[in-house]
């Protein structure tokens, strides 16, 4: 693998977990939170993924390319579900997502 390509993912995917998890901590304290349990619960799940995918890169795993699809999906889902929110921690998280998700199906090519 490129390792310009490896640290560029792995960049990428650091910024989603922290952007993910400033999310959901945010969303937590809007007045509808049951409005936002979809946000917070994806939120979550790609800040797990893209720490998986982190570990298994910095591992050389020969499962990689496999992890890395899987975080390309669950990033681009919480990208749409960020971005129907005009919040700016969710458009921020949706703009970090869909850049990781762009990175992650670059190391899996």
């Amino acid at each position: 693998m490129d390792a310009r390509q490896f640290k560029e993912c792995v960049e990428a995917c650091n910024r989603c977990i922290a952007l993910c998890q400033y999310c959901s901590t945010a969303c937590l304290q809007e007045d509808d939170v049951k409005m936002m349990a979809k946000c917070i619960h994806l939120d979550m799940q790609c800040a797990a993924m893209c720490s998986l995918a982190v570990n298994f890169m910095c591992m050389n795993s020969p499962f990689v390319v496999q992890v890395c699809q899987l975080c390309a999906e669950v990033c681009r889902a919480c990208a749409q579900e960020c971005g129907r929110f005009k919040m700016d921690h969710c458009q921020r998280c949706a703009e970090a997502c869909k850049n990781c998700a762009d990175k992650c199906m670059a190391m899996a090519a």
